[in-house]
């Protein structure tokens, strides 16, 4: 496809998805509720078509070259269409957002002023591997009123295609407009490119990726940009920690899955917790089959590999992880401010305070006590999905639902007054 080709076709889909916003910013709740059943009912019943799809993606992907990682991201199974399947089911049983009340008050002039929850517009997605974003974007992005132009990695073209059809039959079985959901239908880099200048039909670009994809999107978007970077996890195991609830937490965080971006990617372990403990929460992960990069004195355990300079603050996605002792809470802090990317970390103790001054001191958009880096999920924390895991300060932060992709506007009523 020409630079051309590209360029018109995208205008195209653009010019589409701007008309069909209009009408959805005032559709009835009820109706995006039932598109979105309607296409959980066709994503259970297109599953051997979907697997199918799978299928030849995962054998482009495999004569590409993916890493392990990469390729369980792209993989779909049973059980990973039915999460699909759940997803929208809970994203369409939520209360819709769109409308809601978020504050009023009275002035002394005599002015009733509201602000409501509206639309964000047009929303574009850019992703990478994962084919379930697909359906997830989609459906947060059709219940929040918003339509949406996706463009999945090259990698999920025919996953995706197959999921975003089902997501077109629960449009057609609602009678909203088909436009709402749009999937670019390219492969051609170029289209990535124009959706990053499309200031005129694109009201907010969400980026799904690794490091690579969300820095040419911050770098080279004229269009605002939700920011979602990688996901450098920290997991700190205090000096009051459990033991018990620490070598639980720790293997969970790092061997659930590690292809996800609430995977830990480095531990950090208080020197009180380690001449109470010991080596256990490194032998742990040793057994569990995973490299730990250590620096220190954790390099001096047998099976450990000593930990370069980049291996702090690298995102590995794989069954390695780094890992150091730190003085207390504020080496924690310290090492997580300078090498963390601002996504979860998540402190094991059994101190309040302690835990408190982590939770004050750091400003990831998610933090944890006692808990597992995996929980950092949208269906997780009740959104039913997420478009992404937002890291930036400005609008929204951490999962992104339904509700994080609108905007509001002030109503404001008064009684033939005028200001004095």
């Amino acid at each position: 496809m020409g630079e051309g080709d590209v360029k018109g076709l995208m205008r195209q889909i653009g010019e589409r998805a701007r008309a069909a916003a209009v009408e959805l910013s005032c559709t009835d709740p009820a109706r995006k509720q039932e598109a979105l059943f309607a296409a959980a009912e066709a994503l259970m019943d297109s599953r051997p078509a979907i697997l199918a799809a799978n299928a030849e993606d995962l054998a482009y992907g495999a004569a590409k070259g993916l890493s392990p990682a990469m390729m369980d991201r792209l993989k779909l199974d049973d059980g990973r269409i039915a999460a699909m399947v759940e997803g929208l089911r809970s994203v369409a049983a939520q209360k819709d957002p769109v409308g809601e009340v978020i504050a009023e008050w009275d002035r002394p002039s005599g002015l009733h002023i509201r602000r409501v929850r509206t639309p964000l517009g047009v929303v574009g997605v850019i992703y990478e591997s994962r084919p379930n974003v697909t359906a997830d974007a989609g459906a947060l992005c059709l219940k929040s009123g918003n339509a949406v132009i996706l463009r999945g990695g090259s990698e999920s073209f025919h996953s995706s295609g197959a999921i975003h059809a089902c997501l077109q039959d629960g449009l057609r079985a609602a009678g909203l407009p088909q436009d709402a959901i749009q999937r670019v239908p390219t492969r051609d880099r170029a289209a990535v490119a124009e959706m990053l200048r499309m200031v005129e039909f694109i009201d907010v670009i969400v980026p799904r990726g690794g490091k690579g994809l969300v820095g040419l999107v911050q770098s080279e978007a004229r269009v605002p940009v939700f920011a979602h970077l990688e996901g450098i996890c920290h997991v700190y195991a205090d000096g009051d920690a459990d033991l018990e609830k620490a070598r639980r937490v720790v293997l969970n965080a790092k061997t659930r899955r590690t292809g996800i971006c609430g995977a830990a990617e480095c531990l950090l372990i208080d020197r009180a917790f380690f001449a109470r403990h010991g080596a256990v929460l490194v032998t742990d992960l040793l057994a569990a089959g995973v490299e730990v990069r250590a620096e220190g004195e954790l390099a001096q355990i047998p099976g450990t590999v000593p930990a370069r300079p980049d291996d702090f603050g690298h995102e590995f996605l794989d069954m390695i992880i780094a890992a150091k002792l730190v003085d207390g809470v504020d080496g924690a802090i310290a090492h997580i401010r300078r090498f963390g990317s601002s996504h979860t970390e998540s402190i094991l103790t059994e101190n309040d305070a302690v835990a408190d001054r982590f939770f004050r001191q750091l400003d990831s958009a998610i933090l944890m006590r006692n808990a597992s880096t995996q929980f950092a999920d949208g269906g997780e924390f009740g959104m039913g999905a997420e478009i992404g895991i937002a890291t930036g300060k400005m609008h929204a932060r951490g999962p992104v639902g339904a509700e994080q992709l609108t905007s509001f506007k002030y109503l404001v009523e008064g009684d033939g007054t005028i200001r004095a």
